[in-house]
């Protein structure tokens, strides 16, 4: 059976004939149906029967169907009704606007709106940097998507991807105090994005693009970068990085190797994988092959796309051929970021002493942890309910909240190395063990923690705008 999760978890209303045992009836046929039971109210109580809500959480949509017909199966049971939890938690969206300050006399209104707000109009359009202290600039990220690489989904569209987009901004919100709004374009040609995002950056301080198909996403984020004034970051590419640094760097002190002498087998050489293999780079390791769906990517390999091409320059530095469980033979490190069944066991059996596997694929990794357990000193996933989750929220509220802090104009490698060593440093040296290699995403430490690293990066590097602590 695999994992439980409260993705999949139902709140059934169900009618119980008021007669001893009935309920523990309903409750045996869920657990031997595989679920496992929540929360149990009691609604009301009627003359023959009580109805309660039970919820319950499976594994997938088609076992939750499994629990519900089992429950309907049971002498004495009516099920009146099924909710989704998940579904209900989205009813409406998850986000809402809200007022900062008080509307409730002529006054207020005479300020907040006209004829007051005139005069800030006027400071403004005569001192343009006055927009980061009289608007919500200072505080505002647009979430900007076209739908066409939604999590594991694939291009789905802008209204299928806003879920995600709202999502990100609660993230935002709850983690690093930013206010974010989801931007879903009816669009994938990049030309449109540039001048789309172009034309609405005035109004934020930052711009995260989110789930935009490679390789128009690495052109996107270039040009993006290079014509406005305000930080561009692509979280798939390099929130990804950030997190993989910051788990790598604490894997390989549990095992006692250094970043400079180890060699990273990379599945997949899309968005993620290019900015891993970038940020590792820049980091000082130096011995990084990356494998796609034809095996290791290496210099003068036929029909390598620009990107891949260029990938190869910079990378695979013997030249090694071959699929990936051919290259992980001696390998110390295996980083996972494209789908299931990229590597086998027998691949990660035959990688070197201390092997360290991130299978981040999800919801399925590339090789079942289950499966290598023994074979591998430290294991981390993609997924909450293994240990060593390696989950963007743990980078991007915290390298925008650094970033806004000092008004950065740019989010620069310097930045992302620093956010990842200071995501690391979270987790003391005596708390590190093969499960613990990477902080909560709960843990309240890490998003000030990150701030204030990349804030201190942004000024070193040049691109901040004021100072820290102001």
């Amino acid at each position: 059976m695999s994992h439980l999760s409260a993705s999949f978890s139902a709140t059934i209303r169900v009618q119980l004939a008021n007669t001893p045992g009935t309920f523990a009836r309903l409750a045996e046929a869920i657990g031997d149906a595989g679920g496992s039971l929540g929360a149990i109210d009691l609604v009301r109580v009627e003359a023959h029967h009580k109805i309660r809500d039970v919820t319950v959480a499976a594994a997938d949509e088609e076992h939750l169907h499994r629990i519900v017909e089992a429950a309907r199966s049971v002498d004495g049971v009516n099920v009146v009704n099924v909710s989704d939890r998940t579904f209900l938690m989205h009813l409406g969206g998850k986000l809402e606007v809200a007022s900062k300050v008080p509307l409730k006399t002529r006054d207020d209104l005479s300020m907040a709106y006209t004829p007051g707000v005139a005069r800030v109009c006027r400071a403004i359009a005569d001192a343009p940097e006055a927009a980061w202290n009289l608007t919500i600039k200072h505080n505002t990220v647009a979430v900007v998507s076209d739908g066409t690489a939604v999590l594991g989904l694939g291009d789905i569209g802008p209204e299928a991807a806003m879920p995600v987009m709202e999502g990100k901004a609660v993230l935002f919100k709850e983690f690093g105090g930013i206010d974010a709004w989801p931007i879903c374009l009816a669009t994938k040609d990049a030309d449109e994005i540039v001048a789309i995002v172009k034309a609405i950056a005035p109004g934020f301080g930052g711009i995260n693009l989110e789930d935009i198909s490679a390789p128009r996403c690495f052109e996107i984020e270039r040009r993006l970068r290079d014509e406005i004034d305000i930080p561009v970051f692509h979280d798939d590419q390099h929130g990804t990085a950030i997190v993989t640094l910051a788990a790598l760097v604490n894997a390989l002190r549990v095992v006692g190797k250094p970043i400079e002498d180890v060699k990273i087998v990379i599945a997949g050489v899309g968005a993620a994988g290019v900015a891993v293999t970038d940020v590792l780079l820049h980091a000082g390791a130096t011995t990084i092959v990356g494998c796609d769906r034809k095996g290791a990517v290496y210099r003068g390999r036929a029909g390598l796309s620009p990107v891949k091409a260029d990938y190869a320059e910079r990378t695979n530095p013997h030249e090694e051929r071959g699929s990936a469980d051919d290259v992980l033979a001696g390998a110390d490190v295996f980083i996972g970021l494209s789908s299931p069944g990229a590597i086998s066991v027998e691949g990660v059996r035959s990688m070197a002493t201390d092997a360290i596997v991130f299978a981040m694929a999800n919801p399925t990794p590339e090789v079942a942890p289950e499966e290598i357990e023994g074979h591998a000193a430290v294991i981390a996933t993609g997924r909450s309910d293994y240990p060593n989750q390696i989950n963007n929220v743990l980078a991007f509220p915290g390298v925008f909240r650094g970033a806004l802090d000092v008004r950065a104009s740019d989010i620069t490698d310097g930045m992302k190395v620093a956010a990842s060593h200071a995501l690391a440093s979270v987790i003391p040296p005596e708390e590190l063990d093969p499960d613990h290699i990477i902080a909560s995403v709960f843990n309240r430490d890490v998003a000030p923690a990150v701030a204030a690293a990349v804030a201190e990066a942004a000024e070193r590097d040049g691109v901040a705008r004021r100072p820290t602590g102001r």
